[in-house]
C-alpha cells in the first residue's frame, strides 16, 4: 500500500460547503487565505488550490453561470482578457515553455466546481511530466501556495 502524507488537504476537506466556493469566495476580502490575486468588473483572478502546476491560476466570472454562452458578452472578453494578462504575469514570474489554457464546461468535462464557469490558465515546462507522476502518479509541487501567490501578486501589477 502506497501512503502520500498530504496534512494540509484536511483544511479543505473540513471546510466544504454546501454552497458553490467561487460564490462564497466573492464576500470574502482578498488575500493569501482566499488566494484572490485580482479583481475585475466582472470576473476574477485565483490560484487554483489543488494546481497542476506551480502558478496554476484560474479566470472566474463573477456571476454564477454553468457556462460561457450563458455570460454576456462583456464578461467573456474580461475572461478572455484577464487570461491572457495571467499569462504575461506566469511568463514573467516562473518563465514557462507553454501553456494550457482553457475551460472545463460541465462535470462529464472534468470541471471541478461544475455550475460556476472558470477558464484555467496553467503554466507548463518541458519534461514537467517527470518520473513522480509517470512512475508513482504523484504530483511534486516544489512551491508552497502561499509563496505563488505572494509572487503572482507582486508581479501583476507590473506587467
Amino acid at each position: 500500500m502506497k501512503r502520500l502524507w498530504a496534512p494540509w488537504r484536511m483544511k479543505f476537506v473540513q471546510t466544504k460547503t454546501a454552497g458553490c466556493v467561487f460564490c462564497d469566495i466573492q464576500k470574502e476580502a482578498d488575500g493569501p487565505d482566499n488566494l484572490v490575486i485580482l479583481r475585475g468588473k466582472r470576473c476574477f483572478v485565483i490560484l487554483n488550490r489543488f494546481p497542476y502546476t506551480s502558478g496554476h491560476m484560474m479566470v472566474v466570472a463573477n456571476e454564477h453561470r454553468n457556462s460561457l454562452e450563458d455570460l454576456d458578452a462583456e464578461t467573456r472578453a474580461e475572461m478572455m482578457e484577464l487570461a491572457t494578462r495571467g499569462m504575461g504575469v506566469l511568463r514573467s514570474v516562473y518563465h514557462p515553455d507553454a501553456f494550457n489554457v482553457g475551460a472545463n464546461i460541465g462535470e462529464a468535462a472534468g470541471a471541478g466546481v461544475a455550475g460556476h464557469v472558470h477558464i484555467h490558465v496553467v503554466p507548463r515546462w518541458t519534461g514537467d511530466a517527470n518520473f513522480m507522476m509517470t512512475l508513482a502518479e504523484t504530483k511534486v509541487m516544489p512551491e508552497a501556495l502561499e509563496v505563488t501567490y505572494a509572487r503572482l501578486r507582486a508581479a501583476w501589477d507590473s506587467c
